[in-house]
Parts: C-alpha cells; structure tokens; sequence
C-alpha cells in the first residue's frame, strides 16, 4: 500500500490544486492507497510524494492531474 503526501502553498492559495489532486487519487485508487495527507507549506511549494519518493514538483513539472495520478499508480501497483 502507498502513502501520498500533497504538499502545498498555503498562502498562495493552491489548496483547491491540492484537493482536486487527493480527490483524483481517492477516486481512481481508494482502497490501494493508505493515505493522502493534504501538507501546508509556503514558498510557493506544490509537491507530490508517494512512499517519500517526489512524483511531482510544480518547479520542475506542467501541473496535469492526470500526469500525477499515473506517476502515483505506477508506484501503488509496484
């Protein structure tokens, strides 16, 4: 089972991101997934990790939802 962390920039007000993330993951993966913990953070971070490992950074990847929900299957089926 996979734990997923969203973490996410509280006053840049990305916490609907964050949500429509976690919503998708709960959606497509519910039961195969442990947890997914919505994190506060700053600096205008948006980051998501499955298991301790990054699948997506908004520094370094195009926002797509769908993008992130497969990054997190691959490591949920794994």
């Amino acid at each position: 089972m996979t734990d997923v962390e969203i973490e996410y920039c509280v006053p840049c007000g990305m916490l609907d991101r964050a949500q429509d993330v976690q919503h998708a993951l709960l959606s497509e993966y519910g039961e195969r997934l442990d947890s997914v913990a919505l994190v506060t953070g700053d600096s205008g971070v948006f980051e998501v990790r499955a298991d301790g490992e990054q699948v997506f950074d908004k520094d370094e990847d195009e926002f797509d939802v769908d993008a992130i929900v497969e990054s997190v299957g691959q490591r949920a089926s794994s």
